[in-house]
């Protein structure tokens, strides 16, 4: 389980980015495009771009693995590409070092380039640049724009559900198994991790690319921040960029939120496919992604899993996505 320690003054600090952040965004999606075994709603994008991955960018193969914890100094939290490249650039040797030497060797096999990056060697580090622009080319630049709406989509939502329901529900919303155990939020993961904040607040960062349990950065002189999964990822958005889209379209992608609007009456997953003309294991996540976001509930009845809106669900459906 991760378990976040919050103070009063945390509590008190919680705030969202302004806007998507390229490199970490993009460090986020170099994790994904490493994970063997993504979520569903991933697995053709991981596929079309492990084949289109530039051959720049695949030095950050070796800085960056599928649990997306590399250095942490690669993917600052920047408004604009070329604000995070030259935060990144004029990184202090000191932390270079620390980070490399130190959390590089827990997640992957530091390389010689690696060991010439901790010495400040010029021509690595200019290799490192242009394997971040390769990159974001790659991987992001066509689709920002969508990425932006979805994040605007996004913030909207979850900024309205803290008015309306409070911190508790806004915060606990934001990962699958989000509960309260006091002044800490536990959510379910696969290593059991402590973090204690350090009274400057937490920063809300929803990512398109992340499907993976809420990452946590932890600083002793800034706020945290708290990385989760977008309601809408990357492939979604596409699909809503082909079609005319509501802002409620925009927040969770076209085809799940026709599955939201069905399940204002009680539904089963094989009717939700049917209805929706898609795959059976599609309906099943998204009906998944709907339930960690506390819009529907899910029962099992037999052998059928019924599914319907929640009071959260049919607030959402009922007054849109509203800034």
């Amino acid at each position: 389980m991760l378990r976040l320690h919050f103070t009063a003054e945390d509590l008190l600090r919680v705030a969202f980015a302004p806007e998507p952040a390229p490199l970490m965004e993009l460090g986020l999606a170099v994790a994904a495009l490493r994970r063997r075994a993504p979520s569903p709603v991933l697995s053709r994008w991981q596929h079309r771009a492990r084949q289109t991955f530039p051959a720049d960018a695949r030095p950050l193969l070796d800085l960056i693995p599928p649990t997306a914890r590399g250095p942490m100094f690669l993917d600052p939290l920047s408004r604009g590409l070329e604000e995070g490249l030259d935060t990144v650039l004029s990184t202090p040797t000191e932390r270079v070092r620390a980070e490399l030497d130190g959390r590089v060797p827990e997640v992957l096999r530091p390389t010689p380039w690696i060991r010439r990056l901790a010495d400040r060697d010029r021509e690595s580090w200019e290799e490192l640049e242009r394997a971040l622009r390769a990159a974001y080319d790659g991987l992001l630049a066509d689709s920002w724009k969508h990425i932006q709406s979805a994040f605007d989509a996004e913030r909207a939502w979850r900024t309205r559900l803290l008015a309306q329901h409070g911190i508790r529900i806004a915060l606990a919303g934001l990962g699958p198994g989000g509960r309260w155990d006091g002044t800490t939020l536990v959510f379910d993961t696969p290593e059991d991790r402590h973090i204690a904040l350090s009274g400057h607040g937490v920063t809300l960062l929803p990512s398109t690319v992340w499907t993976g349990h809420p990452l946590v950065a932890a600083y002793d002189d800034a706020p945290g921040i708290l990385i989760y999964g977008a309601a809408a990822p990357l492939p979604l958005l596409a699909e809503r960029a082909a079609h005319d889209s509501s802002p409620l379209d925009a927040l969770l992608g076209r085809t799940r939120a026709a599955a939201l609007e069905l399940l204002t009456r009680q539904r089963t997953t094989s009717e939700l496919a049917r209805e929706l003309d898609i795959s059976k294991s599609s309906a099943s996540e998204h009906t998944k992604a709907l339930r960690d976001a506390r819009l529907i509930t899910t029962q099992r009845d037999g052998k059928a899993v019924r599914h319907a809106c929640t009071p959260l669900g049919l607030d959402l459906l009922t007054t849109g996505v509203k800034g």
